[in-house]
């Protein structure tokens, strides 16, 4: 796999690197469309078309060292392999390191947020995705990808954005103040469901983005697509105040199930890790 953004020498050298990116090919319990596990790769080989400078901020948040650690290839059962990543991000942590976990589909999470739970209190889970994934069992695993907020509810408070897909068995398993639907983000002109949703956090968040949180016009190539989802810069407006406003102390981005014809989801994903590493570390 490539270095993330093509990083090479110092600025990708793990002791000298603040930022760890850790992919995690795994497919193993996606449910639809299967490819997930060559996300991680078909990311980091789109990260290389990066621009180091960005923009927004006038700032190259690369200096900081970004490593890209070997991936994590345990697939046996999905307790493995959320054990495998739980140990991972756990020794980042330990030793300061910022973790950027790249998936593969969302039972990659688990192991993240079970790490992130375990280093820090007052920890919220703050999930941007198109599925509320509050089963509590899903085609015989409680690891499944449509669990993995179920599992987070056990070790830490959750808010959930840009959900617009939902079964009848998860209704009775969330809060209505921490979840905020797409539809009503749509009809919202003036953005005051941000204020309401800030408002659910606590001082620690560790963010999770499912791709499929973007509507398909953006992000076509995920594993359970559906229509009605937030714009690229929806998000980033969002996400720029949590970043500033709050303490991530990770996030990952998991569900894409690249199409080798057609790179614009390769190239987003990327693009969206590096602006987000760019508002942790540059602003």
């Amino acid at each position: 796999m490539e270095n993330f953004a093509g990083l090479t020498g110092e600025y990708a050298d793990y002791k000298t690197s603040k930022i760890v990116v850790v992919p995690v090919p795994y497919d193993a319990t996606s449910s639809w469309v299967h490819g997930s596990e060559n996300g991680p790769e078909a990311l980091l080989e789109a990260s290389v078309q990066l621009e180091w400078f960005d923009i927004e901020t006038q700032t190259e948040v690369y200096k900081h060292g970004i490593h890209t650690a070997a991936p994590i290839k345990e697939d046996t059962t999905p307790e493995a392999l959320c054990s495998a990543v739980e140990t991972k991000i756990e020794e980042l942590f330990d030793a300061v390191k910022y973790p950027v976990t790249i998936g593969g589909n969302h039972t990659v999470s688990i192991g993240a947020i079970r790490a992130a739970a375990k280093k820090f209190e007052n920890l919220t889970v703050l999930q941007l995705d198109a599925h509320s994934d509050l089963r509590r069992s899903y085609e015989g695993t409680d690891l499944s990808h449509a669990c993995v907020m179920n599992q987070a509810k056990k070790v830490a408070n959750i808010t959930q954005v840009g959900i617009r897909s939902q079964c009848i068995e998860e209704t009775d398993n969330f809060d209505p103040k921490r979840i905020f639907y797409a539809l009503d983000i749509f009809h919202d002109k003036d953005n005051s469901w941000e204020k309401r949703a800030k408002a659910t956090l606590s001082k620690n968040i560790y963010l999770t983005i499912d791709l499929d949180v973007f509507d398909p016009a953006y992000v076509p190539s995920t594993g359970t697509p559906e229509p009605g989802g937030l714009n690229y810069f929806q998000i980033l407006h969002f996400l720029r105040q949590i970043f500033t406003e709050f303490n991530i102390v990770g996030f990952d981005v998991v569900e894409l199930c690249p199409n080798p014809a057609a790179k614009a989801s390769d190239f987003l994903a990327a693009r969206l890790i590096y602006q987000l590493l760019t508002y942790k570390f540059c602003i």
